[in-house]
């Protein structure tokens, strides 16, 4: 089992070692010319920069895995929810996806290599860290995009309020949401990023509806999309979108304070269990422990001499 392990090891860093070279150091002078957008025609040598070549060597990595075009897309709306927007994003991420599933069970092998463990036991090892190292950057842009979602959850309420009063001193919607991009940079740079692509959307000829919602698709937060279906709806019927975003102001302030409230009331049935495991066993060694110990010194001895 060991001599098989060991062989198939060998055999997987040969082959990647081999593509590697074929792919990437056979021919290093057009990779950095491709990176750098300079010229290595000339006799002088171009000084390549460790990252550049790094660079380079992962998106040639990420174009030797096949990828699914529905994949890709589903991949590529998740990275642009984690605010990802590189237009070699995708290949990158594909390309770590290679790298680290190749170095890890690697690393991992070096590390059992010299323990006595069951050799079946190394194997799962192996396999699990080489699992760990493709799907790692998968779980990255999730926790990433997850994260960026309850940011823009959080500023949602005062990019709200902050509108409300732009309408209402006079401003048109679309001067609303610039205004509101740029007072609430430092604040809340997600919901300010989106904002601005917003802009960026309406001054490149988008109807305010399609842009809209883009924006709902970009970000996939619930009350983001409650808010982009009031102003369409404010839109389309031609009705204030000062009073619209007043109420929906008001809506969202009492699903706040009803959203707090539902977790005072769950604070005492989750405060059980750490009562029951914490803090009660603790308890009982303070106020019976003393008894148990005084049981055993001067009660037991008794019972013996009887």
């Amino acid at each position: 089992m060991t001599l098989t392990v060991t062989f198939l090891i060998f055999l997987l860093v040969a082959v990647a070692g081999s593509l590697l070279g074929l792919r990437v150091w056979l021919r290093p002078k057009e990779a950095i010319e491709r990176v750098t957008g300079l010229s290595t025609v000339s006799g002088e040598d171009t000084p390549a920069h460790p990252s550049l070549v790094l660079h380079e060597l992962i998106k040639k990595l990420g174009s030797i895995l096949p990828v699914s075009p529905r994949e890709a897309g589903a991949i590529q709306k998740k990275m642009i929810r984690a605010g990802i927007r590189n237009p070699n994003a995708l290949t990158l991420l594909y390309g770590f996806k290679v790298l680290l599933g190749l170095l890890f069970p690697i690393g991992m092998t070096m590390a059992v290599a010299n323990s006595t463990a069951d050799p079946s036991n190394k194997m799962m090892a192996v396999l699990a860290a080489a699992a760990v190292g493709f799907f790692g950057p998968n779980e990255y842009v999730r926790k990433r995009a997850k994260k960026r979602q309850k940011q823009i959850r959080r500023g949602l309420p005062n990019a709200l309020d902050l509108m409300v009063v732009c309408v209402e001193s006079g401003l048109g919607l679309d001067q609303a949401v610039v205004q509101v991009a740029k007072e609430l940079d430092q604040a809340h740079p997600e919901i300010s990023e989106e904002f601005a692509m917003l802009t960026l959307e309406l001054k490149a000829g988008k109807r305010r509806v399609e842009a809209l919602r883009n924006l709902a698709d970009r970000t996939n937060v619930e009350d983001l999309r409650k808010l982009i279906a009031v102003l369409i709806q404010a839109d389309r019927f031609g009705t204030g979108v000062a009073q619209s975003l007043r109420g929906h102001s008001e809506f969202m302030r009492v699903q706040a304070r009803q959203t707090a409230e539902e977790k005072a009331a769950k604070l005492g049935v989750k405060l059980v269990f750490p009562i029951f495991f914490c803090i009660l066993p603790s308890l009982f060694v303070v106020t019976v422990g003393p008894m148990v110990v005084r049981i055993m010194r001067d009660l037991l001895p008794m019972m013996n001499n009887l």
